[in-house]
């Protein structure tokens, strides 16, 4: 059993690192905006294919916002990747905004990691 003072502690300090992750977050919206501007995804691409033209600050702002946000992240990221052109990647950034307990889970960190990683490529 945890005692009332443990628990209270763990609940301050998941607050202060989902405060610190949506300023970070925040943060990264603006450098993102601006970096999408210099990349052209075609048209139709799957969400491999978008993932390897996306940059690297994409999905960790994604993520950060999702872990801020809680399920609040699934709106917010359907928006940002609408605005940013990145329709390929929202079901997928909706979907795990919306799953229980997967918030501390960096999934599109690790999808775009994968894509380089494994060199997933559809046009093959």
């Amino acid at each position: 059993m945890v005692d009332e003072e443990t628990l209270r502690t763990g609940l301050i300090y998941l607050g202060m690192a989902m405060f610190v992750s949506l300023l970070l977050g925040l943060l990264l919206l603006g450098w993102v905006a601006w970096q999408v501007k210099k990349i052209h995804v075609p048209e139709g691409a799957d969400f491999a294919e978008t993932l390897r033209y996306t940059p690297f600050t994409v999905v960790l702002m994604i993520d950060l916002l999702d872990f801020a946000l809680d399920f609040l992240g699934a709106p917010v990221a359907w928006v940002i990747l609408d605005r940013l052109g990145l329709k390929a990647l929202r079901g997928v950034a909706t979907v795990e905004a919306l799953l229980p307990f997967t918030q501390l889970i960096p999934t599109m960190t690790l999808a775009w990691i994968g894509v380089r990683l494994f060199n997933i490529d559809p046009t093959r």
